[in-house]
């Protein structure tokens, strides 16, 4: 674990090269990039997607579900989330 300190002051510690911190995200900035992404996804599997630039489901839906999930902070669970948000908008992963 490294100690690291944001432009904002908040020190946190992180185990890997992440440079996001857990207090600026977990306010403004999830809420100005939330999106049409689904309100319950991880923090981290949000900024997966963002990093991947990915900021749709309709972008979403241009990739499997395997790439997805190889992205940095995807889990399994969000998965679920992320099929369901597809399906109301007419959407699904692509085959």
């Amino acid at each position: 674990m490294s100690k690291k300190t944001c432009s904002r002051g908040h020190v946190f510690e992180k185990s890997s090269d992440c440079p996001v911190c857990p207090v600026c995200w977990s306010g403004y900035y999830r809420k100005k990039l939330q999106n049409d992404f689904p309100e319950t996804i991880s923090a981290p599997a949000l900024r997966a997607l963002l990093n991947a630039k990915i900021n749709s489901l309709k972008k979403l839906s241009i990739h499997s579900e395997a790439d997805i999930l190889k992205l940095h902070g995807m889990g399994p669970a969000s998965i679920p989330k992320l099929k369901s948000a597809l399906r109301e908008k007419g959407l699904t992963f692509k085959k």
